[in-house]
């Protein structure tokens, strides 16, 4: 088990390599162009910050 204590860096490498391959095989695998033509409408986005704009802690400016 000596030999495992100086070269465990290969395994991760071969470990890394087989992630690798798997994740560029998986992308081979996704047609962007389908998605894009069937994408789901997204719903509006609820956002309340612009009523922050009204409270507005700035000093008015006097003419």
């Amino acid at each position: 088990m000596e030999w495992l204590s100086h070269y465990w860096w290969i395994i991760v490498l071969v470990l890394l390599l087989g992630i690798f391959l798997n994740v560029i095989k998986d992308l081979k695998r996704l047609d962007h162009k389908k998605y894009m033509a069937n994408k789901p409408e997204l719903p509006p986005h609820r956002d309340f910050n612009d009523k922050w704009d009204d409270e507005d802690d700035w000093p008015k400016k006097k003419p």
